[in-house]
């Protein structure tokens, strides 16, 4: 009697730490439309995504103003913004708090880009 109980027991813990788990891992989607200042779609703009805890980033060329980046860890902060020709964007902030799974953003481009 005591070892089915101590089996119940092992399961329910195994089926927590599996559930934490997997909870843990779901991946996120970061996804939007570059807009000029006339809130126009800006085709050809670069849109740059940075991990904040590696310091990688990653570029995705907006088409007809639409960009995605899947596959993001829900446990980092991320920042985003998008330039083209002289004009940028504000960065934005994804915050590893926000619980969406898809985060939709919208880049206004409506300030001088920074020289590199």
């Amino acid at each position: 009697m005591q070892s089915r109980v101590a089996v119940v027991i092992l399961l329910a813990l195994l089926a927590t730490v599996a559930y934490a788990q997997n909870r843990g891992t779901e991946l996120r989607t970061v996804q939007g439309t570059v807009v000029d200042k006339q809130e126009s779609p800006s085709d050809s703009a670069v849109v740059y995504l940075k991990n904040t805890r590696t310091q990688d980033v990653k570029t995705y060329i907006a088409n007809r103003g639409q960009f995605r980046f899947s596959g993001l860890d829900p446990n980092v902060d991320y920042e985003i913004h998008a330039e083209f020709e002289d004009a940028a964007s504000a960065v934005r902030t994804i915050s590893s708090f926000d619980t969406r799974k898809i985060i939709i953003v919208t880049l206004k481009l409506d300030r001088k880009r920074n020289p590199r």
